[in-house]
């Protein structure tokens, strides 16, 4: 869980966040930390909606990769023989 004084120095400093919630990256929320209470943080996004976000998931600077292990599990595709290219 994301701490009092570190949601104040990105509040402070209006650090733009990447706030992790599963595996998938496209359900990433992404903005600047508003305001907090002991479960929640408010987030603002770039089109100026605000969000409501548990403090239970992870928030990490936008500039940084994603971690691994926050990652969709990537299989090698192999190619089957078969093409739905005949023309």
């Amino acid at each position: 869980m994301i701490t009092d004084e570190q949601l104040d120095l990105y509040r402070v400093e209006s650090t733009f966040l990447r706030v992790i919630r599963d595996v998938n990256p496209t359900n990433d929320v992404r903005g600047i930390v508003v305001a907090w209470d002991d479960d929640s943080v408010l987030i603002r996004k770039k089109n100026r909606r605000v969000v409501k976000l548990s403090r239970h998931y992870v928030y990490q600077l936008y500039s940084e990769e994603r971690p691994p292990e926050y990652m969709l599990p990537q299989e090698p595709v192999e190619p089957d023989g078969v093409s739905d290219d005949t023309e």
